[in-house]
């Protein structure tokens, strides 16, 4: 046992190491981009499994995405520490709300909202008001937003009515009073209907532990040991909903990056993070700053834009270079509009592709969806497959749904052909060929097919055809999508957590990033923050980070003098990073 729990250590380096190995009482984790981050607490959990130290079914480990949770079970389960429960703040508390709401309030527990606008609409209509979908999007937000920050509807009505930084932003289309009276009438509504939305299944859940000792009980009970991931996100909802899991237990582990929070519009904030130290007594706190993802200059880059910044971490990059390449310097191009700058960006990941570099390992980042229609008509253009990140899930998809399907079939059939034979059996069912077919959208769809070729190919030998008909379903219910064969087309929030060769950064432009209502009344603030999330400026640049980082090898930055409002500018943000700029 000892020789096993060694050798699941071996892999990782001395700051990692120390942090698998301290297994109780509160301690936090301020990770930098690249850093290993996940690879150093899904060992911690799996050493406190092969120790001892931890029961595998007592274990929660918390994060923010279905996808990301999915990964991190996979991850867990290859470690050896099965029965580990990774799950997102909704996922647990929608499991708990349905376990204790027939005991504790009678009968089932209220259907959950798939989406807030349908309701939002109605209850505007119920008020004589004919608003457009934006603006519906918008309240919705708002609703979400309120709910997050343990608002009441009298404080957030309140905060409507004060001005400046303190005050909310009211969205188009409605008045304050407006707004008020929509969101008392949506919450009516959910009501009269039997109905909650999905920050309702938290509240009801933090409700239900404090006023409900039996409840509480049996959750502390249950979990012993807590792991929350992306701790910078955490909303005061979800902070208030831990530490009712929690109690008076002090076994918990949390995980983030200041410099990487961009949810704050959706009320994150890196205070928790940052004051956990503090307000945990005894409470330990670790670094990890070694960058394994990126080559010197990127790091370089984005240490220099987040120096002296609330939180920020020094990065060090220890990545071996790439095929002998030593990294080059990141480069930034100015375009007359956008237009050129696809073009450019275009003929650029051809070139990439042609001289080696797989579809799948270059990236187009941008600020706004938007912006991703003239790169995918260029790429297109020029031959090149790429894929809109977060449009549709893999799993969604008509002809993977096809492929699935046959295969579930098939592993009833007790077929004992290798499993690749069964595989290509199915796909070619499902229209799949050996050579790719020409024509965007075709390609796309055997792209598709392929990915779950690839998938089959990667598995362990022996595996049969039913252990894989389950791992596909595992997969789609956790979001685990496998990586197609193609260019990554991605808004920068929806890139979060992800990682590619080579990165183009499009739109690098004053108005596009930072957003242009980012940078009201900031002519004075670039340089200060205010606490520890800041103002809006500042989550502008922190999403720069993000996008920075998320580049290993090259990294490439454009911006345009285009647009519809008039002539832009470079962004600031590269004078601070210090890259030099010519327009």
């Amino acid at each position: 046992m000892a020789d096993a729990a060694e050798e699941l250590l071996s892999g990782l380096d001395p700051e990692q190491r120390v942090i698998a190995e301290c297994l109780r009482g509160p301690i936090v984790v301020l990770a930098g981009a690249g850093t290993g981050k996940t690879r150093t607490i899904t060992h911690r959990i799996a050493f406190g499994v092969r120790t001892g130290v931890y029961a595998p079914d007592r274990v929660l480990a918390v994060t923010f995405t279905r996808k990301a949770a999915g990964e991190m079970q996979a991850r867990l389960r290859a470690l050896g520490a099965e029965g580990v429960r990774a799950q997102t703040f909704h996922g647990a508390a929608l499991a708990q709300l349905g376990y204790f709401w027939p005991e504790f309030v009678g009968g089932s527990a209220p259907q959950v909202l798939g989406g807030k606008v349908p309701t939002v609409s109605q209850a505007a209509e119920s008020l004589g008001l004919d608003l457009h979908r934006e603006s519906l999007r918008d309240i919705a937000a708002e609703i979400e937003w309120r709910k997050v920050s343990m608002l009441s509807i009298e404080s957030y009505g309140e905060l409507l009515q004060r001005e400046g930084e303190d005050g909310r932003a009211v969205p188009t289309g409605v008045t304050a009073e407006q707004l008020v009276e929509i969101q008392e009438r949506y919450g009516e509504l959910l009501e009269e209907r039997r109905q909650i939305d999905f920050e309702d299944v938290l509240i009801l859940m933090t409700g239900m532990l404090d006023a409900e000792p039996r409840a509480a009980m049996q959750v502390r009970e249950r979990y012993r040991f807590f792991t929350v991931d992306e701790y910078q996100d955490v909303s005061p909802l979800q902070h208030a909903l831990l530490r009712a899991w929690l109690g008076e237990r002090r076994d918990v582990c949390v995980v983030g990056d200041a410099s990487q929070t961009i949810y704050g519009f959706a009320g994150a904030t890196s205070e928790y993070l940052l004051r956990f130290a503090s307000d945990q007594p005894g409470a330990r706190e670790f670094r990890l700053e070694r960058n394994y993802r990126s080559a010197e200059p990127i790091v370089r880059l984005a240490n220099r834009l987040m120096r002296g910044r609330a939180g920020a971490l020094t990065l060090e990059s220890v990545r071996e270079p790439a095929r002998g390449d030593e990294g080059a310097a990141p480069s930034f191009e100015w375009f007359a509009n956008e237009q050129e700058e696809a073009r450019a960006v275009a003929a650029s990941v051809r070139a990439a592709i042609d001289a080696g570099t797989p579809a799948a390992e270059v990236a187009v980042l941008y600020r706004t969806n938007a912006q991703s229609v003239a790169i995918e008509a260029e790429l297109e253009r020029v031959g090149v497959a790429a894929r809109v990140h977060g449009a549709q899930r893999f799993f969604d998809r008509a002809e993977v749904r096809q492929a699935v399907m046959l295969i579930r079939g098939q592993a009833k059939a007790a077929d004992e052909r290798p499993l690749f034979q069964i595989v290509v059996d199915m796909l070619r069912a499902c229209g799949w060929s050996a050579q790719p077919p020409e024509g965007a959208a075709a390609r796309e769809r055997w792209q598709a097919l392929n990915a779950i070729l690839t998938l089959a190919e990667e598995q362990p030998p022996g595996t049969g055809i039913v252990r894989f008909s389950e791992e596909l379903i595992a997969r789609s219910r956790a979001h685990h999508e496998p990586v197609l064969d193609a260019v990554t087309l991605s808004a920068i929030h929806a890139s979060k957590g992800l990682e590619w060769s080579l990165v183009h950064l499009i739109g690098m432009s004053e108005g596009l990033l930072p957003i242009s209502y980012a940078t009201a009344g900031s002519a004075g603030s670039a340089g200060s923050e205010d606490g520890a999330t800041g103002t809006a400026l500042d989550e502008e640049r922190r999403l720069l980070y993000v996008a920075l980082t998320r580049a290993r090898d090259q990294l490439r930055l454009s911006g345009t003098a285009g647009g519809g409002r008039g002539h832009r500018t470079p962004s600031r943000f590269l004078a601070e990073a210090g890259m030099a700029v010519t327009a």
